[in-house]
């Protein structure tokens, strides 16, 4: 289900020697058994290398309970989308093959992609202990992927690196820094936001186009809309809930669903371009 998030195959050991160009106020990065000590918010630190990971980025890094009712439905736009945001990708060559335009709004037929649809709040009965499933940011041609996801708090957040170049990840909530982690190529590493952050806004200091958001959540409740603007929520507990869905530059709206065991109901959204 979801904003859930991702494998990797260990690729082997790359050179570094194309890296210079990537930051102009930063010393090469030491090697790794030099690395700097994480602050004290951080977890940082190289994941074993038999540690088990989906092969591509997940969509849907949590489970939800079985049983329940499930929430079906459709995030639309209204009008004509903001055109993309030219991507000046520098003097990297190893962000050769790269996408050359940032789309935060992106529609397809009158659907809006990278909504996270949740439930405000907390919900009766809702697991008391998070996922064992990863979420998994990728860094891929010099983006993230995926650009939007959802994940419960305490739930692992993983970090790859699937370029032959040096990133890093700095993570930002509310105008505060949770964690800035350093990415040599081809490496994974795992970071531990904080249990009061909601959405998470990821950054590369090396390549500032590269955006990614993690949405918080204390319980599974959550989807992102794909392409065709479909979103689904599983394994709701019976209620009446609000319904959140938030859109990194679009702004969040709200719907009330009752949910019964075993149907399934439906809710939409529509966000509408700025005049």
């Amino acid at each position: 289900m979801t904003l859930r998030t991702l494998g990797l195959t260990v690729l082997g050991a790359v050179g570094l020697s194309g890296l210079t160009a990537c930051k102009k106020d930063e010393p090469a990065p030491a090697p790794a058994a030099a690395q700097a000590p994480a602050a004290p918010t951080i977890k940082a630190a190289p994941l074993p290398a038999d540690t088990p990971l989906p092969q591509e980025p997940q969509e849907e890094a949590a489970e939800a309970p079985k049983g329940g009712g499930t929430v079906r439905g459709l995030v639309t736009f209204k009008g004509t989308p903001p055109a993309p945001n030219p991507i000046i990708p520098g003097t990297d060559p190893n962000c050769d093959g790269m996408e050359l335009v940032d789309q935060p709004v992106l529609v397809t037929n009158g659907k809006l992609a990278n909504v996270l649809v949740r439930v405000q709040g907390n919900v009766p009965g809702q697991p008391t202990t998070p996922p064992s499933s990863m979420v998994v940011v990728d860094q891929n041609r010099c983006m993230y992927k995926p650009r939007v996801q959802g994940a419960v708090i305490n739930q692992p957040l993983v970090l790859m690196n699937s370029d032959s170049t040096l990133h890093n990840v700095r993570g930002v909530s509310g105008g505060k820094q949770l964690f800035n982690v350093t990415q040599p190529p081809l490496k994974t590493k795992e970071a531990q936001p904080p249990k009061e952050a909601d959405v998470i806004r990821l950054k590369c200091d090396i390549h500032p186009w590269m955006t990614a958001f993690v949405v918080m959540s204390p319980h599974p409740y959550f989807a992102t809309s794909g392409e065709d603007g479909a979103f689904s929520i599983q394994g709701l507990p019976p209620g009446t809930y609000t319904l959140e869905a938030w859109h990194e530059t679009l702004g969040t709206k709200t719907a009330q669903v009752t949910v019964q065991e075993g149907q399934e109901t439906t809710a939409s959204f529509e966000f509408i371009a700025a005049k």
